[in-house]
């Protein structure tokens, strides 16, 4: 089984590299640059509200202040990926865009890799997002940067419904399509469709094993923002969030292990299985079980967004005759 540190990031093109730009960030990533505050309010009006001057002099917003992070991200959706209409239920995980956008970008190198180096594009690249949420974020994402169709799935049927009214709002059903996974249990089952085939399967899975472990982490996050503890002052979790959303028995590692080994049973169906890992202490358990379930490949790819540190763990089934193929005798692109 081969096993690869870090996968280099493919550009499109040079960007020039200013004291302003957040070079952790893929080169890809639209948000390296300062958010334009002064564009994002001409799209989003009601943002101006929650605009102040830092000690810089600079505009921002109090990033401890769910309403503020709610109504950037609905300006970005707007002003960056042509998303009208874009909202999600009080006490929902409210996802930190240019991270996720991250994501996303790494995951297409890694479909570049066994296609010429050329990342492929359009609908005819389909993706499972385990977990889409209330928020629908990937596939919103996944859509306008690069054609691909998306089937999201989730346990909760009270954020489908709110991913579904999203999608229905921006006309996007033809790209993005929502289900039910009845089973908590399960993983795939229940959820991929007999013959259905994927060029990529990605996950962020619950990286929490208990809500008292999430409440730690939401601290540790206002520390870092410089946020008084005062209980009284900040929201119990960081950008909301339910709890299934934010933690599962065992944790991250625990819910991608099972992921892996239910995968077995659609080895020959998906190209990539990915799972982004937020805790390097889950990565050797799984390895562990990506080496016990018998995959040919995989790959872990280096993430960063500021301090955060994570990676996004790869794994596949196919031998590299096969991925080469696979846009021949899988999806034909």
């Amino acid at each position: 089984m081969k096993q690869h540190t870090k996968l280099p990031a493919v550009s499109e093109k040079n960007t020039k590299r200013t004291p302003a730009e957040k070079t952790s960030l893929h080169p890809r990533n639209p948000h390296r640059a300062r958010y334009d505050f002064k564009q994002l309010v001409k799209n989003t009006p009601e943002l101006a509200a929650f605009l102040s001057l830092n000690e810089y002099g600079d505009e921002t917003i109090n990033f401890a202040d769910p309403a503020a992070v709610k109504t950037l991200n609905r300006s970005l959706l707007r002003d960056v990926y042509g998303i009208k209409q874009w909202g999600i239920p009080a006490q929902y995980l409210c996802p930190p865009i240019p991270g996720r956008a991250d994501h996303l970008h790494y995951l297409a190198d890694l479909l570049a890799e066994y296609n010429a180096g050329v990342i492929p594009r359009g609908d005819s690249i389909r993706v499972l997002d385990i977990g889409v949420g209330a928020n629908c974020i990937y596939p919103l994402i996944g859509w306008h940067e690069y054609g691909w169709r998306f089937v999201g799935t989730d346990i909760d049927a009270v954020a489908l419904a709110n991913a579904q009214s999203i999608v229905d709002a921006n006309g996007l059903s033809e790209a993005i399509s929502l289900r039910l996974q009845a089973s908590p249990s399960a993983i795939f089952q229940g959820v991929v469709k007999r013959g259905e085939l994927f060029d990529l399967c990605m996950c962020n899975p619950p990286f929490h094993a208990s809500l008292a472990e999430a409440r730690s982490g939401t601290q540790r996050k206002w520390k870092n923002l410089g946020v008084e503890s005062n209980k009284k002052k900040i929201p119990v979790l960081n950008f909301g969030g339910q709890s299934m959303e934010l933690c599962c028995e065992g944790g991250e590692e625990a819910f991608v292990c099972r992921m892996i080994e239910e995968s077995t049973q659609y080895g020959d169906r998906c190209m990539w299985f990915t799972a982004l890992i937020s805790k390097s202490a889950s990565l050797p358990g799984v390895y562990r079980a990506i080496k016990y379930a018998g995959a040919l490949d995989n790959r872990t790819l280096e993430m960063a967004q500021g301090q955060k540190k994570s990676r996004i763990v790869a794994w596949s089934f196919l031998e590299d005759r096969q991925k080469l193929e696979w846009k021949v005798a899988g999806t034909g692109r």
